[in-house]
């Protein structure tokens, strides 16, 4: 039985109601000046010299949310080598809570259709967002690769779509794939108490509430070969979802 605090599964009321609507306020408020003022900085500045900002923007994205923010990271996650970061997707906050949990430049994956979202979508463009094509699984490699070759991490949600139970679904393998090709280290991560805030098909967000992400042990790719990657996929699931269930106060799946 899920022993997730009682506030988050019972009917709004409409102070939870007015609350929300403060918090999405606020956090428009955050984001478009935000991203307007890294768009502006990055057309004479590379974002790479700007990480600052960048966590600036994050950190203040996720305070909007009204949510107390820490980060659990293994020590054998190292900071100067690039990684797989591959997390749980739990809703439309997950990179700003995900960002700040270690020092890596975190290279984003999005469908290219999320491009033409105002501002985010501009914003990821010019960042250098690696654009998701339908059946184009080769220039995604190399994509992934000619960031890594400069020193970036990638950040990526490999089950696909948001969480509709707060629980982690099957990941897609075509990412573990690539980083078997390419020798990429990946690193488990796991947020938990952000479906608490925000879960994906409602508006409604609810304030406070502890939020954790949680970098595990670095699990190497290179000498894999082809049919280890279901196994390793199986292994990073496994990692998620233990997080996952040990909060929700359930046994492991």
């Amino acid at each position: 039985m899920s022993q997730l605090p009682a506030p988050w599964d019972r009917p709004p009321t409409l102070t939870d109601r007015a609350v929300s609507a403060g918090l999405w306020t606020a956090g428009l408020a955050w984001l478009v000046p935000m991203m307007s003022g890294m768009m502006a900085v990055g057309l004479v500045v590379p974002p790479s010299r700007t990480e600052w900002l960048s966590r600036l923007y994050c950190r203040g994205q996720v305070a909007m949310t009204g949510a107390r923010w820490r980060a659990v990271v293994d020590p054998g996650v190292d900071p100067d080598t690039p990684y797989l970061f591959a997390s749980n997707h739990v809703n439309l906050l997950d990179h700003v809570t995900t960002y700040n949990a270690t020092p890596h430049f975190k290279q984003g994956i999005e469908l290219q259709k999320h491009f033409r979202i105002p501002v985010y979508g501009w914003f990821m463009r010019q960042r250098g967002t690696i654009a998701v094509r339908k059946g184009r699984a080769a220039d995604l490699q190399a994509q992934v690769a000619a960031e890594v070759g400069r020193g970036h991490s990638i950040l990526a949600f490999p089950e696909g779509t948001r969480t509709r139970d707060g629980k982690v679904k099957p990941l897609k393998r075509g990412l573990f794939h690539i980083a078997r090709n390419l020798g990429l280290p990946i690193v488990p991560t796991t947020v938990t108490g952000m479906y608490e805030v925000l879960r994906a098909g409602s508006g409604l967000m609810r304030a406070g509430g502890q939020v954790t992400v949680f970098c595990d042990a670095p699990i190497a790719t290179a000498g894999l070969s082809k049919a280890d990657v279901p196994a390793l996929a199986e292994r990073v699931h496994g990692i998620l979802a233990g997080r996952v269930d040990a909060h929700r106060g359930e046994a492991p799946q």
